[in-house]
């Protein structure tokens, strides 16, 4: 794989206003575009900058002023990207740090592509491909639970979890090599016996690292849909979770007829909150649209909160929704029985049928204190993807192939056909390689750092 050896630059900053806008050079000639486009003030004119220091001076266009502003040189190999980067910092606003990167494009650099200074900083060997991939993830973080999980793959938590999976499985290998290459010292019988215990283990263990629903609550938090009757509290309590008048209350049935949502964050963990029309039959056929929307919104929860009024007997409407929840096989369900200010009516073997096998809690919309055990509830299911080796879903894809084929490979084992499984267990050492970059093509980069902003 060629490691590109021209110069690129871009904004590094986010558009729009702000304290300061950053442009940054990367590449053999970065000290070069550097000096073509700012001078230092005072003395330090015509001098070299020094490495990994600021200084003041002014950016420049040929002759024209651009800016005041502080530059600095990082020279390589210890920079971001393994090469000589340069850096100007000017003040915040798109305009000047567009002319600025003008004038660098100007000096014999080029606009850089998406995602290109860690792209470079993966090919000279700085970060691996889990590890450039953190990079972005932690920028796109909306919550300290996202982020966290973020800096683990950064660290380097991902690779290492891989890369120990990969070292046992090199180990598998070399020691099926033996058998294939020296059948009189050890029989397939033996080999079997040794390796296949071996295969299905690796194999269990990376099933088990691919949990698709905790990895994507980590990253983008956990979906939450509201549902219930009519006029039981379901926009009462999204308004109380979330602290906002989002939702309008009321005491008419059906007031609620699209799905409103609410984020709120506890314990670092983001929820995803969605109030939901109240689930009933009905002819008005705008109310209908809102119940099917609401349908929808509870095949996608990752938790749903069936809120029941606990100051009135179970209705109609009540067991039946009870009824749909558990034929649906609705994956989590906390059983909210809210009103709980009011005498208790929901009770009895009916109540207690209704609610076998779920969690309950009991609220107070109107009480914010009353709302905690519903919030530990939420921050428990929240954060069960905490220590997740593997959160990404190309990481989570590669990993589910590499446990694909090494149930193959066992098969084989068992089969006595040591060559098939070979075959196998190199395709399995191939897909864990992916997520690392151990074993990479041109066009899996092209697909990973298109996704990346410009200037990172």
């Amino acid at each position: 794989m060629l490691i590109p050896n021209d110069t690129i630059a871009a904004i590094a900053t986010a558009p729009g206003e702000g304290g300061i806008s950053i442009v940054r050079v990367s590449g053999p000639e970065a000290e070069a575009v550097l000096s073509a486009v700012f001078r230092p003030a005072g003395g330090a004119a015509g001098k070299p900058l020094p490495s990994h220091l600021l200084t003041y001076g002014h950016a420049r266009d040929g002759e024209e002023l651009l800016d005041e502003c502080m530059a600095v040189l990082f020279r390589a190999p210890r920079s971001y990207t393994r090469e000589d980067v340069a850096e100007l910092q000017l003040h915040g606003g798109w305009l000047t740090a567009e002319r600025a990167l003008r004038a660098c494009l100007r000096a014999g650099a080029r606009l850089a592509e998406p995602g290109e200074f860690t792209r470079r900083a993966f090919l000279n060997g700085r970060l691996d491909l889990s590890q450039a991939e953190a990079v972005m993830a932690l920028i796109r973080s909306r919550g300290e639970q996202a982020r966290q999980a973020a800096l683990r793959q950064l660290e380097g938590g991902t690779a290492a979890f891989v890369r120990a999976a990969a070292d046992r499985l090199y180990g598998i290998q070399a020691a099926l090599a033996a058998c294939i290459d020296y059948p009189e010292e050890v029989s397939e019988e033996e080999a079997a016996a040794d390796l296949l215990p071996r295969i299905r283990a690796l194999g269990a263990e990376l099933r088990s690292a691919c949990d698709e629903q905790a990895a994507r609550v980590a990253r983008e938090g956990l979906r939450v849909a509201l549902c219930g009757r009519p006029n039981v509290g379901k926009s009462s309590l999204l308004n109380a979770l979330t602290r906002q008048e989002l939702a309008i209350v009321t005491p008419i049935p059906g007031t609620t007829r699209d799905l409103v949502a609410g984020e709120l964050t506890l314990d670092g963990a983001l929820i995803r909150l969605t109030d939901t029309a109240g689930l009933r039959e009905t002819d008005d056929p705008v109310e209908r649209l809102g119940v099917a929307r609401a349908e929808q919104a509870l095949r996608d929860a990752d938790t749903v909160l069936w809120v029941l009024d606990a100051s009135q007997p179970a209705a109609e409407e009540d067991i039946a929704l009870g009824r749909r929840l558990r034929a649906e096989g609705v994956r989590d369900v906390i059983a909210v029985l809210n009103k709980s200010d009011l005498p208790a009516a929901l009770a009895g073997p009916g109540a207690e049928a209704l609610l076998a096998g779920m969690e309950t809690v009991s609220v107070c919309a109107k009480a914010p204190d009353s709302l905690a055990p519903l919030r530990e509830a939420l921050v428990r299911r929240a954060r069960a993807g905490d220590r997740l080796a593997l959160t990404q879903p190309r990481h989570l894809d590669a990993a589910r192939r590499a446990a694909a084929h090494l149930d193959r490979a066992a098969e084989a084992m068992a089969a006595e056909t040591v060559d098939l499984a070979s075959v196998d267990l190199l395709a399995a050492q191939q897909a864990l390689g992916e997520i690392t970059g151990d074993q990479v093509e041109e066009k899996l980069l092209d697909r990973v750092f298109a996704d990346f902003c410009v200037g990172k």
